[in-house]
C-alpha cells in the first residue's frame, strides 16, 4: 500500500493511526474519569494530535532520507556533494526515493560502460603495443643485418658495400615513415594538429596530387586519371594541406594494390551542401571479412606486399583522423580481384 507513496502520503497515513488511535483512548479515558461531556476538549484533541504527529513524521522522515540520500550521493558522486545540491532538500510531494534510486540505476549503467571502455582501450593498447614493435622490428633488424656485414668486413667487398648501404637507408627511411605517421596520428587525436580551413578547387588540388604520383604510377604500369564528367571545379571549404594528404594517402594506397596495366580513377559528385570525393581502383581489391578493419592502425590485407612496397601501415588510419576532425565521412566498397573504391565528403564552400 506504501511501496511507491510520498513521504506527504506516508506522514498522512501516520497521522491518521496515530489520531485514530490516540483519540479512541483519549475517548475511553475521558469516559472513565466521567468527563467524556468535554466536548470543547473532544472537538480539539484530534486535530491538534493530527497535526502534530504529522509534523513530527515529516520532520523525521526528512531527515532519515536526507541521510540516507546524502549517503548514497557521496558514494556515487566523484566530487563533494555541496549545499546546493538537490540531496541538501526533501521534496516530500514526490516519491524521491524512486528518484534516487533511478539515479543509482544510471550511474550503474555509466560505471559498467567506463569499465567496458577501459577493457577495450587496454586491449587496444596491448594490440597497438605489439603491432608496432612487430613493424619496427622488422626495419630494425634488416639495418642492423647490414651492418654488421658490412662492419665485419663487407666493407672492402666493392659487390655489397654499395647495395647494403642503400638497403639500409631504405629501412631508415622507412622507420622514419613509420615515427612520422604515428606523431601524426597522435596530433590529430589529441587536436594538437589545427585546421586551417580555407576555400580552394578540389579538382585543382587533385590535379596537382595526380601530378605529384604520376611517375610512381608509371613504375607500376598503372594509369592516374579523372573519371568522365569530372571535369568541373568545385570548391570545398576545408584545409587544403591536410585534404592534400588524403588524396595521396589513397591514390598511393590503390598504386600499391593495383594491377598491371589497372587504372585509378578520381571522381567527384555534387551532393548538395557537400562534394563527394571518389577514387577507384580495378586492382586487388579487399576481401569482405577485411573492409570492417581497413581504417585501423597498421592492419594491412596483404602483409607481404604492402611491406614489400614501404609505408608504415598508418595511411587509411590518418585520412580516417583527419576526416574525422574535418567532421566529414570516410567509406570503402570493394570486390576481391574486382578492385576498390574510397570516397569521402566535403563542406561545399
Amino acid at each position: 500500500m506504501l511501496k511507491n507513496s510520498t513521504p506527504q502520503q506516508i506522514a498522512l497515513f501516520v497521522a491518521f493511526i496515530i489520531t485514530t488511535g490516540g483519540s479512541i483512548c483519549f475517548a475511553l479515558t475521558l469516559f472513565a474519569v466521567g468527563a467524556f461531556d468535554l466536548q470543547l476538549i473532544w472537538l480539539v484533541f484530534p486535530f491538534t494530535l493530527f497535526g502534530i504527529s504529522y509534523a513530527v513524521t515529516i520532520y523525521f522522515l526528512k531527515n532519515y532520507i536526507y541521510r540516507k540520500i546524502k549517503l548514497i550521493y557521496k558514494t556515487i558522486h566523484r566530487q563533494k556533494v555541496s549545499q546546493s545540491e538537490k540531496s541538501h532538500t526533501v521534496d516530500v510531494q514526490t516519491n524521491i526515493l524512486e528518484d534516487v534510486e533511478k539515479e543509482v540505476s544510471d550511474w550503474a549503467e555509466q560505471q559498467e560502460a567506463e569499465i567496458a571502455k577501459y577493457k577495450s582501450w587496454a586491449e587496444y593498447r596491448r594490440k597497438f603495443i605489439g603491432d608496432i614493435s612487430h613493424e619496427l622490428k622488422t626495419p630494425i633488424f634488416n639495418i642492423q643485418g647490414y651492418l654488421h656485414t658490412l662492419l665485419d668486413g663487407g666493407m672492402e667487398d666493392e659487390n655489397i658495400n654499395l647495395k647494403f648501404l642503400q638497403k639500409a637507408a631504405k629501412n631508415v627511411e622507412r622507420l622514419y615513415t613509420i615515427v612520422e605517421d604515428l606523431s601524426a596520428i597522435s596530433r590529430l587525436e589529441t587536436g594538437e594538429l589545427i585546421l586551417e580551413m580555407q576555400v580552394f578547387d578540389i579538382r585543382e588540388l587533385t590535379q596537382e596530387v595526380l601530378e605529384e604520383l604520376e611517375f610512381k604510377a608509371r613504375e607500376s604500369n598503372l594509369v592516374l586519371e579523372l573519371k568522365s564528367g569530372a571535369d568541373q571545379n568545385f570548391r570545398v571549404r576545408a584545409d587544403r594541406e591536410s585534404i592534400r594528404q588524403v588524396l595521396v594517402n589513397l591514390v598511393d594506397n590503390s598504386i600499391k594494390y593495383g594491377k598491371t596495366g589497372g587504372s585509378t580513377k578520381l571522381g567527384f559528385y555534387d551532393m548538395d551542401k557537400y562534394i563527394l570525393v571518389e577514387v577507384a581502383d580495378n586492382g586487388i581489391g579487399i576481401p569482405k571479412e577485411h573492409l570492417p578493419h581497413v581504417f585501423d592502425r597498421f592492419y594491412r590485407v596483404d602483409k607481404s606486399r604492402s611491406r614489400l612496397r614501404g609505408g608504415s601501415g598508418l595511411g587509411l588510419a590518418i585520412v580516417k583522423h583527419i576526416m574525422e576532425a574535418h567532421k566529414q565521412t570516410i567509406n570503402v566498397r570493394s570486390t576481391a580481384e574486382l578492385g576498390s573504391t574510397f570516397g569521402f565528403t566535403l563542406e561545399k564552400a
